[in-house]
């Protein structure tokens, strides 16, 4: 099945047809409800078991569950990621009020992401204006490395980079132009503000609730998100051709619902207007012309763990 054109050569694609690009570009409010009402409830489900085994036998025998959590939990990043695109939602309502809830969640501000993931498409695989590179953990040794899959780190970074932003008052880095800083500041106090009240709150009431069924699981949560996101760019070339610059990552159908079918990045990069619910049908066009193709995560983690390591290996 193919909607796209090539050119002579056979390398590059031509954008698909007007009338298909329309066709799969269409947004719906109940897809997207769908996806959401179905995140949200495994996440509020499986919270609701942890309260219950903790109360009844004690927070050991919750580990388990915890970590099942934090996979839900961490992947909430997809909601975030596709509400920046406002394309989980027709409503833009929808796209904001899903966006800000999961944001806040995962500790990852709405609006900063927002400017950050725009740039990160404009300068995808720039080592100079991509912020993912720019920010992105250089490990040294293999220790520095596991650290960097665990996605500690990066949690810890974007939470200190936002409270930085609520207590000075200052706006730095380059991916936020000048006429939106303001409004970075503000989301940052407000994200702050809750945070802290959400934290009184739990020590006025003397409950660990919140600890262990959400703060510990989007901790445990990073060591599954991290290895998914290094898989979207890591080893890729550092072109403009999204068929160049992007893997995609063929996966089981679990995998693919609960990260909003972003597995097809490659797809997602070439036509980012186009909704997650429409990706499969766009692989189905253009599967052909994608270069990195990833054999599930845990072969894809191989080849990315692997390549960091040759980074730092002298030429």
């Amino acid at each position: 099945m193919s909607d796209a054109t090539v050119s002579e050569t056979g390398h590059r694609l031509k954008p698909l047809a007007p009338a298909m690009l329309r066709e799969l570009s269409v947004r719906s409010n109940l897809k997207g409800t769908a996806r959401s009402v179905c995140h949200y409830g495994v996440v509020v489900l499986i919270g609701t078991l942890i309260w219950k085994v903790t109360s009844i036998y004690g927070v050991l025998w919750a580990l388990p569950l915890m970590a099942v959590q934090g996979y839900f939990v961490a992947f909430l990043f997809m909601a975030v990621h596709e509400t920046a695109h406002k394309t989980a939602f027709k409503s833009r309502s929808l796209n904001l009020a899903v966006g800000y809830l999961s944001g806040f969640i995962i500790g990852l501000p709405y609006e900063y992401y927002c400017l950050f993931h725009w740039d990160h498409h404009r300068y995808t695989q720039d080592p100079d204006k991509d912020p993912e590179l720019i920010v992105g953990v250089k490990p040294a040794s293999d220790t520095q490395l596991a650290i960097a899959y665990s996605g500690v780190l990066q949690v810890a970074g974007r939470l200190w980079l936002m409270l930085g932003h609520a207590i000075s008052g200052k706006v730095t880095v380059p991916w936020i132009p000048e006429n939106k800083r303001a409004v970075i500041l503000i989301e940052a106090r407000v994200y702050a503000g809750f945070y802290v009240a959400l934290f009184a709150l739990s020590l006025w009431f003397s409950s660990a609730l919140l600890l262990w069924v959400w703060i510990v699981p989007l901790v445990i949560g990073q060591s599954f998100l991290r290895p998914y996101l290094y898989a979207e760019h890591t080893g890729c070339e550092r072109t403009r051709s999204a068929f160049q610059n992007t893997r995609t990552t063929y996966t089981g159908a679990i995998v693919k619902w609960f990260a909003w079918n972003m597995p097809y990045h490659v797809e997602h990069h070439a036509y980012p207007s186009i909704p997650f619910h429409a990706l499969p049908k766009l692989n189905e066009i253009v599967d052909g012309e994608i270069v990195y193709r990833g054999r599930g995560y845990i072969a894809t983690t191989r080849e990315t763990w692997a390549w960091f390591r040759r980074q730092r290996q002298p030429g």
